[in-house]
């Protein structure tokens, strides 16, 4: 097997240990307040705060992480993040009042960059023709990180008690940042290659870019979209399934769908990116996903909803790694962990607002109509990408 591939592999479990570790304990953070004596009627109010916290550390935190792997490398941000993440989620163990939980949580965005650094590390690694797929890769593992945590951290919870499950969550990110450890080293024959020396990159002068300022406003948009119908999900299929019993269960199952779309989808979308075109492949990915979305507006049965779900997933799964391939293409090597910390922080951003707007259109509108605004701003994110593709192209092709 090639260098950079075994490097990717290793990653990739990495990728998938830190996504499963960080939902075998996240979701379950709203129940465990009610252990540290949040009453009922304010649980809605300390789950946001304690959400969000978490967000916004670590939306101003990635581009200070990404400007440190770019000075003193790559991998020594992966150790960094997972060791210290796994400190992390051991602490949440031990928190005895809500507002504790939520210093935790902002330690935990303030920490946090284990993904963004891989990516990273990755497409410096690949080759320029398998850029696509890599990314799409470890998408892929990063979705399926995302479907193995919740049912292994409903289990832990339900055996040994929720406080027990963080401990374990903690020892799997430093199981993750042990791997890194131990088999991956930064750099390969064709990234060693002499350069003449240029002149630093900074972010001042990165900023000018416009293909890259564009990629983040859509990693913004499309994560605020995305972000705005998630935690009420579990409300709205336990209205079409006509009650609460089993809706947890319930709701496990519907939103793995979208993680099982993302697995199989991610690579073939990167492949398709490399032979069609990046933007292409792009834009129709954004007009499929808010069109389908927009469909759950009519959909009052469960098992519908759970196959819209589904096509769902297959087309949002292309948006992530073909931005990052782009931001990839149209940023200098030099640049490159920066760049990665700026997509963390447009995606944390983007995370942070997206349930408050949600919130507020669910309470104005109808919970139904989260979907229709889902739809509206991926498609519409898509159709001006369309627009200016060429113009875009261009910009990228010149930085």
């Amino acid at each position: 097997m090639e260098p950079w591939k075994r490097t990717m592999w290793i990653l990739w479990f990495g990728v998938l240990f830190c996504s499963a570790s960080y939902t075998m304990s996240i979701p379950f953070l709203p129940l465990f307040l009610y252990e540290l004596g949040v009453e009922k009627s304010s649980i809605n109010l300390w789950a946001g705060v304690v959400h969000s916290s978490a967000f916004l550390m670590g939306a101003i935190m990635a581009p200070l992480w990404g400007m440190m792997a770019d000075k003193f490398g790559k991998r020594k941000m992966v150790i960094r993040a997972g060791f210290s993440l796994a400190i992390i989620y051991a602490l949440i163990a031990f928190v005895q009042t809500p507002w504790q939980l939520v210093g935790v949580r902002m330690l935990h965005g303030f920490v946090g960059g284990f993904v963004p650094a891989s990516m990273s590390i990755v497409a410096t690694l690949a080759p320029k023709e398998k850029l696509g797929w890599s990314l799409g890769v470890m998408q892929a593992g990063s979705m399926t990180g995302g479907i193995l945590g919740p049912l292994f951290g409903g289990l832990l919870s339900e055996a040994f008690g929720m406080r027990r499950s963080f401990v374990v969550a903690g020892i799997v990110i430093f199981i993750a940042a042990l791997a890194v450890v131990f088999w991956v080293r930064e750099g390969s024959p064709q990234v060693k290659k002499e350069k003449p020396k240029v002149q630093p990159v900074t972010y001042r002068m990165a900023f000018r870019n416009r293909s890259l300022v564009n990629m983040l406003l859509v990693l913004v948009m499309f994560q605020l979209s995305f972000n705005m119908i998630q935690p009420q999900l579990s409300l709205h299929i336990a209205d079409l399934q006509g009650g609460q019993k089993g809706a947890v269960m319930s709701a496990g199952l519907v939103l793995s769908l979208i993680g099982i779309a993302g697995i199989v989808a991610s690579p073939i979308w990167g492949r398709l990116g490399e032979k069609k075109g990046y933007y292409r492949i792009l834009v129709f990915c954004l007009l499929s996903a808010g069109t389908i979305v927009s469909m759950q507006f009519f959909v009052e049965t469960l098992w519908l909803f759970a196959v819209v779900q589904f096509m769902f997933g297959l087309f949002m799964a292309g948006v992530t790694p073909i931005v990052n391939t782009l931001m990839v293409q149209g940023t200098d090597e030099q640049f490159r962990g920066r760049s990665f910390g700026l997509t963390a922080s447009a995606n944390q951003f983007g995370s942070m607002l997206g349930p408050l707007i949600g919130g507020l259109v669910g309470v104005a509108l109808g919970l139904q109509w989260i979907f229709v605004g889902t739809g509206v701003i991926m498609a519409g994110i898509g159709l001006v990408l369309f627009l200016k593709r060429k113009s875009m192209q261009r910009v990228g092709s010149e930085s």
